[in-house]
Order: structure tokens, then sequence, then C-alpha cells
């Protein structure tokens, strides 16, 4: 009876990780650049806890649900309509639609694809580590190759198959949306492409945001 009692008490290592998850999973859940730009994928914890795959579904959701995203994706279209990008959409308020919605669904589809499917297939982390030390050269570098690198589950450091598979897929769909004359296996790979080079400058951003901020923010405090 004792015995039973005692071995009931002792905490499941399996639990204890997923609860450290979920926490870790709060606070960068939080995270935003200039208090507006989600960050929810950039983690500070050099050996953070592995995501379930709820969880992975759950952080590209937040993500993709975001105000900010369909902010973006409004920004986008209004370019792309200022550029007449995409002419088969036409002007006007039905063209903005569509535009709005094209950015939009190129949006959704890499992230839910790339940062959720993917990675729960692969068993990777769609997260950014921060290096957050070192030469400017090497946290430079390792920003660039996160987009061809990451963790998995176990922790070790593997091709990023997720990002670019992602990229690759989501530039497919978007030939189910896109004009006639926007579509083709050329322009598929192109703009997976762009979209991984998009990421890469992206991680670098991300990689320097802190110490650009603690920057800014001294001076304007005037603090030394």
């Amino acid at each position: 009876m004792i015995a039973s009692m005692m071995t009931a008490q002792v905490p499941d290592p399996a639990q204890q990780r997923k609860l450290r998850a979920d926490e870790e999973l709060r606070q960068e859940e939080h995270q935003r650049i200039l208090g507006i730009m989600p960050n929810f994928n950039t983690s500070n914890v050099k050996d953070a806890e592995p995501l379930s795959p709820r969880q992975k579904f759950a952080l590209a959701t937040k993500s993709a649900f975001d105000p900010f995203t369909f902010l973006a994706a409004g920004l986008d279209a209004g370019l792309s309509q200022w550029e007449n990008d995409f002419p088969e959409y036409r002007q006007g308020t039905e063209g903005y639609a569509k535009r709005f919605g094209a950015a939009y669904a190129d949006s959704f589809d890499g992230v839910m694809i790339g940062n959720a499917l993917f990675p729960v297939l692969l068993r990777q982390d769609p997260r950014y580590f921060r290096k957050a030390t070192g030469s400017f050269a090497s946290r430079f570098g390792y920003a660039l190759v996160s987009t061809f690198k990451c963790k998995n589950d176990a922790g070790r450091w593997v091709p990023n198959y997720s990002n670019v598979l992602g990229n690759i897929a989501a530039g497919g769909i978007s030939n189910l949306y896109y004009p006639s004359a926007d579509r083709g296996v050329g322009l598929t790979f192109q703009r997976a492409a762009t979209v991984t080079a998009e990421g890469a400058l992206g991680a670098v951003f991300v990689e320097f945001w802190p110490d650009i901020s603690r920057k800014l923010f001294s001076k304007r405090s005037g603090s030394p």
C-alpha cells in the first residue's frame, strides 16, 4: 500500500517535459516585435523542450490567424494592386479582394504546411533558436543557415526539410488561385525560392532584433 502511494507520487518525466514545453510555448506566444509583429516561432531557450504535434499546430494556427497577418496581407494586396501585379484580377474592389485573398492564402499555406504539417510528419522543430552570443559574423551566418538547418524533436540539428518542402508545397497550391498567366512549375519554384530567401533575411532580423531594440530604446530613455 505504502509502496503504491510512493509510486503514485513520482512525477512522470514525459508529463514534466510536456508541462515545461507548455510554459515555454506560453512565453513565446507573447513575443512581438515593436509590440505588433508576432514573433511566436522564436525560442530564446537553448535546450527548449520539443513540441508535440498538437503544440506545433497550435503555434502555427496562432500565427496564421493573428491580426497582424491579415494586416500584412492587406498591405501586400495594396502594393500588388498599385503595381498592377496579376492584371487578370483587374482593379477596383473586386481586384483588391482577389489580391488580398491570394496574399493571405500564401501566408496561411506557408505557415500551416511549413510550420505544422511537415514538422509533425518529419518530427522537426518549426522554431528559430536564437544564438544570441558570439561575433556578428557567426550570428549572421547562423541565422542564414537556419533556413536550411533546424532541430528535430530529439534536439539534433538536421536539414530543414520542413521549411524547404513547405515553401515548395505552398507555391504549388498557389497555382489553384493565381491567374492562369501566373501559374506553372517554374513560377512555383520561383515563389518557393523567394519565400525561402525572405525567411533567411527574416531570421537575421529576428536574431539581431533584441540587440537593436536595446540600443534604440535605451537611447530614447536617456540611458548611457
